[in-house]
């Protein structure tokens, strides 16, 4: 498909998500779970691979569009020639089966429509059997059954192994389609009310808006950006996945695309803290207790990330009927990094739950068990090479990173026993863990020379990371050797003023992976969260107007920006990015109260 990454839009139900383009087209949707197989691929494919087109015939991309108040329910407005049409689409919050629904409302005039709906199960691979039934349309493959109505009843016929609509709106006039998956083995569900179930939509979301304590100059753009991290979220588990879509590239032809659709533990603690200081207490609990859960079992096995429920296997395969976005091949399904290396998320997961605990979140009896027995692994661990933070499918490395997490992990253990005397722990041998981590890395991790931390040991490389250290409390904002490193990386990782993770066209290079990618976002947020930690107020600003700047007209960010071409590259929407943003935003409206 010819469209951008950041052409796009969602909605969702909280289990799992669309992608719906400006020319009206959803090109992307994974039924029933955001990790099941999709039965839309046109996103990493063409439209062969299945896609849902609702639009004026004959019109191309929208006159406008935007989300309704604070909602995920999404407006499309074409104005042509003979009038002018708008499309709602949303998908509510389900009772058993996921429920697609658009509706297509005539605003003046007379508009000609016209629907295509080519369904395509198992990534865009398998075409269904079709037939008509009591008003419906049912397409079924093996374990997938899709019924497709509208109200009122609108005539549809086939045509190039598709279902299609033709009908005419006039000011006034309204016509609902549904689209309800169920497995093929089941009875047909419960037919919904599309109507009532857009108004109780508009009011569910309007309520959660509600409760955001975030009341600055931002807030239009926080709201959205919680609002999408809620829409990540897998609500039967509480597990937020990283982004709903696979193998965008973070470099359109190139081979860096991955699998998003899972839960990461290096976002725990930006997470739960973004949440928190928002307001949503609830979703932040949930998310913990997904943690708590999927983390279960020998401290040695803990992986970096996990399904929606806690899955371990998450099997990496490719796809090869697809083309890939934009020829971007391979399409990868699962991720192999699963089975990696990384020290970093023992700090993460500590973090967390030191986090939860100063918060005032209820504890679990059993959760200070696992801590202490993750603690118990990591002493000796610490000091083992890892594939690190941006899971490289290179050489195992000491990197600082990780170290610097081993120290936050230590320091969490210490200050929980400080605080709470009753919790079991040898806090004196933690306490001399700790110490030992904090001289290494400023021995080994740092180079003098440069004023800055590296990304591991013995490397020249830089890594945006370091830019966490203060932020996690290893060493203070002010000190000479945190804005050594500030200035560094501004430096050496910047393109146009936006932050890459690390460089990847040296000899240095980590990934082992050919070409190159953007600049990473979250990245850019760190380094605006650094710069006003270490008081440069106004650079800290500047760099985050810019970021907001990069947003799509409904407020969505991917993974990585380019600057070259304008243009967002990755999965997308990326939690990891809108985490970032809200965490920001925060830190900079305290600040200003501060002053």
């Amino acid at each position: 498909m010819a469209q951008r990454i950041d052409d796009y839009a969602l909605i969702g139900d909280h289990q799992t998500a669309a992608l719906v383009s400006r020319h009206g087209s959803i090109d992307w949707l994974c039924l029933p779970r955001f990790d099941s197989p999709a039965c839309f691929a046109a996103l990493i494919g063409d439209q062969d691979n299945g896609h849902w087109r609702l639009a004026p015939k004959g019109a191309g991309a929208c006159t406008r569009r935007g989300y309704l108040d604070d909602s995920l329910v999404l407006e499309s407005v074409w104005e042509t020639g003979t009038g002018t049409v708008k499309v709602i689409d949303f998908m509510p919050q389900r009772d058993r089966a996921p429920d697609v629904v658009r509706v297509v409302e005539g605003v003046s005039g007379s508009v000609e429509m016209l629907g295509v709906l080519r369904l395509r199960f198992d990534y865009g691979h398998v075409i269904p059997w079709v037939r008509r039934t009591d008003g419906h349309r049912i397409a079924v493959a093996g374990p997938d059954s899709v019924w497709l109505r509208s109200e009122p009843e609108v005539h549809t016929y086939g045509k190039d192994f598709s279902t299609r609509s033709e009908f005419t709106v006039s000011a006034g006039d309204r016509v609902a389609f549904v689209l309800t998956w169920h497995p093929s083995h089941e009875p047909r569900p419960r037919l919904i009310d599309p109507y009532h179930s857009l108004r109780s939509s508009l009011e569910d979301w309007r309520g959660w808006a509600a409760r955001c304590r975030y009341q600055g100059p931002y807030r239009d753009a926080v709201m959205r950006s919680l609002i999408t991290l809620k829409a990540l979220t897998y609500a039967p588990s509480g597990g937020i996945v990283a982004a709903p879509t696979t193998s965008l590239p973070e470099s359109p032809g190139g081979v860096r695309n991955w699998d998003y659709r899972y839960c990461w533990l290096r976002d725990s603690t930006l997470t739960l803290n973004a949440l928190l200081r928002a307001g949503y207490r609830e979703e932040a609990a949930a998310w913990r207790d997904w943690l708590l859960r999927a983390i279960a079992g020998d401290p040695a096995e803990l992986q970096i990330m996990y399904g929606i429920r806690g899955e371990r296997r998450i099997h990496e395969h490719e796809l090869p009927w697809l083309e890939g976005y934009q020829h971007s091949a391979p399409v990868r399904v699962g991720n192999d990094a699963v089975d990696q290396r990384q020290l970093d998320v023992y700090g993460e997961v500590l973090d967390t739950f030191h986090l939860a605990r100063s918060a005032g979140l209820p504890a679990e009896p059993h959760a200070w068990k696992i801590q202490t027995a993750l603690m118990d692994f990591l002493e000796s661990a610490w000091r083992d090479p890892d594939e690190g933070l941006w899971e490289v499918r290179g050489p195992r490395r000491h990197f600082v990173h990780s170290k610097v997490m081993a120290w936050v992990a230590a320091d969490r253990a210490v200050r929980a026993i400080e605080a709470h005397p009753e919790l079991s722990g040898d806090v004196n041998r933690w306490r001399a863990m700790r110490d030992a981590v904090h001289r290494e890395v400023c021995d080994k991790g740092y180079d003098p020379g440069r004023s800055t931390f590296t990304q591991s040991y013995g490397s020249t490389e830089l890594d945006a990371a370091a830019l966490l250290i203060p932020r996690v409390g290893f060493l203070p904002a002010d000190d000479p050797r945190v804005l050594g490193t500030i200035d560094a990386v501004r430096r050496e990782l910047s393109e146009d003023g936006v932050i890459r993770r690390y460089t990847t066209d040296t000899d240095g290079n980590p990934d082992g992976l050919p070409g190159s990618e953007g600049a990473f976002l979250a990245c850019s947020f760190w380094l605006a969260d650094a710069l006003q930690l270490a008081g440069r107020h106004k650079d800290a600003r500047a760099l985050f107007e810019r970021l907001f700047g990069f947003r799509n007209d409904v407020g969505l960010l991917a993974e990585e920006y380019d600057p070259a071409s304008g243009r967002q590259l990755g999965n997308f929407p990326q939690a990891f990015s809108h985490v970032g943003l809200v965490g920001t935003a925060l830190t900079l409206a305290e600040e200003a109260k501060a002053d």
